[in-house]
């Protein structure tokens, strides 16, 4: 009878280990694919290798963002930091919450989904936050993490985002460990200056560390987030426009 036992517990421990590597396969193997499907994209909208003016709109560009209009009306630019992984499109759809978490640029099924635009902000607007996934692969916003080092922060102090309108530039403010319901997440528009400031001195208190940067009332503040620590924990780095 013993026999009998360890003979289903041996044969139980290689149907779960049969089953792990077939979900780690497949797990690798999407995320090879997702890959290239940014790669392509990252390629479709390469202009050259330096800036350019729009000599009509006096509007600089880095990239040729037309194609993927195109191709999909719900991305509205493109968000990048220089020297990580962080170098994507970005969506938005202000009618469908989080509709590209787990949906890849074409819609289909994603476990790493695509950066997406807060629902209700708008690109004209105070605040703007772009959430990401922080992927064990390293990609999505998983490099958004390593701001917790500041020295991190010092290396990649720029974040870009470019839409229809052209390229802005970023610079980070602070880095903060915040709760997902963080009032920051509610804070889109300021009529007035002191409004902006309580905002800002609101999340600043929260800082893991500040920058010398100082947000001004009048400039577009920028934050990206991601999942950090606890599953309600987020990381978020807070910039502002240059």
């Amino acid at each position: 009878m013993m026999k009998k036992y360890i003979s289903v517990i041996i044969i139980l421990l290689v149907v779960v280990l049969l089953l792990s590597c077939v979900m780690i396969f497949r797990e690798i193997s999407q995320s090879k694919e997702e890959k290239a499907d940014f790669d392509a994209l990252t390629q479709a909208v390469v202009q050259n290798e330096d800036s350019q003016i729009d000599k009509d709109a006096e509007v600089l560009r880095k990239r040729n963002l037309t194609p993927l209009f195109a191709e999909n009306p719900d991305c509205i630019g493109w968000i990048c930091i220089e020297g990580t992984e962080v170098d994507y499109p970005v969506m938005y759809t202000p009618t469908e919450t989080q509709k590209y978490l787990h949906r890849n640029f074409e819609g289909e099924d994603s476990t790493g989904g695509v950066p997406f635009l807060q629902e209700n902000t708008t690109l004209d607007g105070d605040h703007l936050i772009i959430y990401g996934h922080n992927m064990r692969n390293g990609s999505m916003f998983a490099d958004v993490t390593n701001y917790a080092d500041e020295a991190y922060c010092e290396a990649h102090p720029t974040i870009e985002f470019e839409t229809a309108e052209g390229v802005r530039y970023y610079d980070v403010v602070a880095v903060a460990l915040l709760d997902k319901n963080d009032a920051w997440y509610g804070f889109i528009m300021s009529e007035t200056a002191a409004a902006f400031d309580s905002a800002v001195s609101a999340v600043t208190e929260k800082a893991v560390y500040q920058t010398e940067v100082v947000p001004t009332y009048g400039k577009q503040l920028l934050t990206l987030s991601t999942c950090y620590g606890s599953d309600d924990g987020r990381i978020v780095v807070i910039s502002i426009e240059r």
